[in-house]
């Protein structure tokens, strides 16, 4: 499906008005081959550790988007290039992270989409904490598990449902 994010916002202020559409602060860095991706959300909330996002990886995408909150932590990745080949080979549109990625160039050579809000070269440690499938918010917009995710060059939306 071809969108354009600006053209998404314009044709549905109503939605923007009702708080059914959100965009995501322009604070994320774009990584992967796809430049534009959207799909329904599933989401994670961990901090400096990635073993949900391994284990949610390692499960067909079906063309969502994995929404990985973070924390907003800049100490450590979350995701680097075996996820990101991971990704792509079960079929998830994108990746969506409040915190960092590394292995960048790996991940740019990856069909999907990513956003994150930077790179780092230490990885995160792996104790399986976290929680996944619940609403998280991210710079301030709440996410829910099957809300729909829109990104391209413009920026990140957030629908309640899926956009025409």
């Amino acid at each position: 499906m071809a969108f354009a994010t600006c053209d998404i916002c314009d044709a549905n202020e109503d939605k923007i008005a009702a708080g059914t559409l959100s965009a995501l602060p322009p604070v994320f860095q774009k990584f992967g081959k796809r430049t534009a991706f959207s799909g329904q959300a599933a989401t994670l909330k961990v901090f400096e550790d990635n073993v949900l996002v391994r284990a949610a990886l390692e499960t067909p995408g079906n063309g969502r988007v994995l929404v990985v909150d973070g924390g907003g932590s800049l100490r450590c990745a979350l995701v680097g290039g075996n996820l990101g080949v991971l990704a792509e080979k079960n079929g998830w549109a994108g990746i969506l992270v409040n915190g960092c990625i590394r292995d960048s160039e790996e991940i740019n050579g990856c069909d999907i989409g990513v956003r994150a809000l930077a790179t780092h070269p230490q990885r995160s440690i792996r104790k399986g904490v976290g929680d996944k499938d619940l609403r998280v918010s991210i710079a301030g917009v709440a996410i829910n598990p099957g809300d729909w995710i829109y990104a391209d060059a413009d920026g990140v939306l957030v629908a309640a449902q899926k956009l025409d």
